[in-house]
């Protein structure tokens, strides 16, 4: 009951200047019909299938992705671009979405692991926890009967194999074969083949038959046998590093027995190879076409093969194309090829733009990490992004990027579980696992800070997310 002065002073008030407001009666209604209140900021989810990522910033909703969900629907290529500075969370979102995607029984990962510290690569201790053996590439490790991976192998077909020794050649040589001396290669290879077969040939045969050709491989073309010899000189000498030089002991031997390609997760460990020598896009090279002849079947499984930096890959023209075949031929038989990369202007401007362009265009997810301005706004125009996606990318703080899953762009907060954080952020990971520095309160205070800073933003530039983001709205 109201008091009689305040009913008096309500009745004075009206008869001066009019009733002010209305009294409505409450409306009950299901959450369903009343989220439409919020079509400004309640972007379209993906579904509610696949693999929990974290939660949607401006509407709180759970965000869920899937490749393998969404393809044929929303994605026309389940291939995904990771994108960002180290320490933002990359390295993060990658082993938890693998963690979470191996709860499928029907999945399986390889991951390329080309980071590491203390002897060991990143993902060294998530391959412990599931009781798995790292496939770890080592010069030093290799002479005294490591790990070997055989580019003759058998199980590779004869066109492979040729295809893989010529982009070992030209990716060490820095250009493409000329006509004479793939003629010698080629030669040489055939002839191996044909007359090794009790036992796997390996590529010290092919050195061999390069610097002694058979006289029927100048017959068969009119040429003198010096010739023939003259034209495969270089070729052997690239492969002899293979053999005799700083690579020796990884691919000069039949395939070590027991590598097991049925496991759920398989870690091919390149930590003790430098990054910046050319080793490493040979090494990528190699391991890619051995996957794809051995590991990829048509037996219904879902198959992720994540690469961290993939610039290695993207940034070599005869690397790149080797991959684009793969993930043309993956897409038939379920393969998801994840890029991990710092910079895009990594590729983009490099020597193998052409091929770049072809790959990132194939890569309908992309996820963006905090990136300076400059180097935002060039994503954005190389992506496509909207102004508004463009312009927040610098003020995202770790843990929250932008993802843009063929077109419906929205700002994710990927979230960790007590259990994964142990596997997720480890001491040898301090370049992409800066959170772990912070208490669990001060890591809530950014987390909150940063999203009522991207709100205050977007309400800022409401006006351009409605134009620019029309048809994500739902």
């Amino acid at each position: 009951m109201r008091d009689p002065l305040s009913a008096a002073t309500d009745a004075f008030t009206s008869f001066l200047f009019g009733k002010v407001e209305t009294t409505r009666l409450p409306v009950r209604t299901s959450t369903g019909q009343a989220q439409a209140v919020y079509l400004p900021t309640a972007a379209p989810g993906l579904g509610d299938s696949g693999v929990i990522i974290g939660r949607e910033v401006y509407s709180g909703k759970g965000y869920i992705y899937d490749p393998f969900q969404l393809y044929g629907q929303q994605l026309p290529a389940p291939h995904w671009l990771v994108l960002g500075e180290s320490g933002n969370g990359k390295s993060a979102l990658e082993k938890t979405y693998v963690l979470r995607q191996l709860r499928f029984r029907d999945r399986q990962v390889v991951v390329l692991d080309a980071q590491g510290e203390d002897g060991v690569g990143e993902w060294n201790l998530i391959a412990q926890e599931l009781g798995i053996t790292p496939i770890r590439l080592d010069p030093t490790a290799a002479l005294d009967m490591g790990i070997r991976l055989n580019p003759l192998d058998p199980s590779i077909t004869t066109t492979g194999q040729l295809a893989l020794l010529r982009t070992i050649i030209e990716v060490a040589m820095g250009h493409g074969l000329d006509e004479r001396s793939g003629f010698a290669l080629k030669v040489a290879h055939a002839y191996v083949n044909e007359t090794i077969v009790e036992r796997q040939p390996v590529l010290t045969d092919i050195v061999e038959q390069l610097r002694h050709p058979e006289p029927e491989s100048a017959e068969a073309m009119n040429v003198a046998i010096d010739d023939v010899r003259a034209w495969g000189l270089d070729v052997a000498l690239v492969l002899d590093r293979l053999v005799d030089g700083d690579l020796r002991g990884m691919f000069d031997g039949p395939t070590t027995v027991g590598i097991d390609l049925d496991a759920p997760l398989i870690v091919f460990d390149l930590s003790h190879i430098d990054r910046n020598s050319i080793a490493m896009p040979i090494l990528m090279a190699i391991v890619g076409v051995w996957l794809e002849h051995t590991w990829i079947r048509p037996d219904r499984k879902k198959r992720i093969f994540l690469v961290e930096e993939a610039w290695h890959i993207i940034n070599s023209p005869f690397v790149a194309q080797l991959f684009q075949r793969l993930l043309k031929f993956g897409r038939r038989l379920g393969l998801s090829f994840v890029a991990v990369v710092h910079h895009l202007s990594d590729v983009v401007d490099g020597a193998a733009a052409k091929e770049a362009a072809a790959i990132l265009k194939m890569a309908s997810t992309r996820t963006i990490y905090a990136q300076k301005a400059d180097e935002a706004r060039s994503t954005g125009r190389v992506l496509g992004l909207p102004r508004w996606a463009v312009e927040i990318i610098p003020t995202l703080t770790p843990g929250i990027a932008v993802w843009d899953v063929n077109g419906n762009v929205q700002v994710v907060k990927h979230l960790i579980t007590e259990t994964e954080r142990p596997l997720v952020f480890t001491d040898r990971a301090m370049t992409e696992s800066s959170t772990d520095l912070v208490s669990d309160d001060a890591l809530r205070a950014a987390e909150l800070e940063a999203e009522e800073r991207a709100a205050a933003f977007m309400e800022q530039h409401l006006g351009d997310l409605d134009g620019s983001a029309e048809s994500t709205v739902a």
